[in-house]
């Protein structure tokens, strides 16, 4: 019943920044927690960064961790994660996802994903 697209991703070098995008549509009045999540070619989904409907609790993987801040702007029903000082290892795509309250961040306890955007980080 939510509609979840990513922007915002492309070829860029190590130590460049990017911001991902996440617009979501259809029902959308309920009070989601927001997450990322990101998959390279033969791994398992990953969990990166969620936020609360509020904005006020935000918890990233210790990979991504003073790298990625991940925001939102409810009245845009849109979620962000900027992504600074990338590294080849953060090449993967990256999908947005939504729930109704954080707490897991296991990939199956999320309700609703995004297609995904291709980020990759070149030497």
């Amino acid at each position: 019943q939510v509609q979840l697209v990513e922007s915002g991703g492309g070829l860029v070098q190590a130590g460049d920044s990017l911001r991902l995008s996440c617009a979501a549509s259809g029902r959308t009045s309920g009070s989601y927690c927001m997450g990322w999540f990101r998959q390279d070619p033969g791994k398992e989904r990953e969990f990166v960064a969620r936020i609360s409907w509020s904005g006020g609790s935000t918890y990233s993987t210790d990979s991504v961790k003073g790298r990625f801040t991940i925001s939102r702007d409810n009245a845009k029903n849109t979620v962000y994660l900027q992504m600074n000082r990338l590294k080849p290892e953060d090449t993967a795509v990256y999908y947005c996802a939504a729930r109704p309250l954080c707490g897991s961040n296991w990939r199956g306890d999320w309700d609703y994903w995004g297609p995904g955007t291709q980020v990759t980080v070149s030497s």
